[in-house]
């Protein structure tokens, strides 16, 4: 009787062994799999050497981070500080890197009293001193709401950006536009869309020649010089 009272403790105890063993082993897998996941290395593509690393520098707040708990707000208030950023996408290599890959956008303007702050095609202002392309030049109060609107309606037209050599904009939201074969095209405050497709019918026409002034400022009146 004896016997089996020992017996039956020590397979007690046995069992209490493996129990704290068990325990102790998941407690330390859990902290191996917490510290594999911390972020060590934040990859940053798209953008100039320069701008990569200035970008790659001032997330260094992710660095020692869970990469399960960084949440992709964190990364936008950086990412949005950058004018120059089209789009981007984040990815999380685990265990422990992220990626972050960015598309420019492409320089199509320039503001009339200050050649070294471009427009974007995303409607920004981006000041880069170095660049040299032939861009139309925008005069007037530059508002970027007004300017993308503008923009998508060319887009949509016969028209290409390109044919413009200036484009002015004026306070009671209207925009004249001067093109490379200098023709000026003076646009209503609306109907944009359908004022430049006529504006292209009219210069296309043999009726046009050795005219240099479109002006359709007034709906159903035509002015030519």
């Amino acid at each position: 009787m004896l016997q089996l009272t020992d017996k039956k403790n020590k397979i007690i105890i046995y069992l209490i062994f493996l129990f704290i063993l068990s325990t102790t082993n998941v407690k330390h897998t859990e902290n191996q799999n917490n510290y594999s996941s911390i972020v060590n290395r934040v990859k940053i593509e798209g953008l100039s050497n320069a701008l990569n690393k200035k970008m790659s520098n001032e997330l260094n707040n992710l660095f020692y981070e869970n990469i399960f708990t960084i949440r992709k707000e964190e990364i936008k208030k950086v990412v949005d500080r950058y004018n120059i950023i089209e789009e981007y996408s984040v990815k999380k290599i685990y265990p422990s890197s992220i990626h972050i890959n960015i598309k420019p956008t492409k320089f199509i303007a320039r503001i009339s009293n200050n050649d070294q702050l471009l427009v974007g095609a995303n409607g920004k202002l981006i000041e880069d001193k170095k660049n040299n392309e032939i861009l139309p030049y925008v005069f007037g109060k530059f508002n970027s709401k007004n300017f993308l609107i503008f923009k998508k309606n060319i887009e949509k037209s016969k028209f290409n950006f390109i044919d413009f050599k200036t484009l002015f904009f004026f306070p009671s939201n209207r925009w004249d536009i001067l093109t490379n074969d200098n023709i000026l095209i003076k646009l209503p405050e609306d109907n944009f869309l359908e004022t430049l497709n006529l504006a292209y019918k009219i210069i296309d026409s043999i009726h046009f020649k050795n005219k240099n002034l479109i002006d359709l400022r007034v709906a159903k009146h035509l002015v030519t010089k």
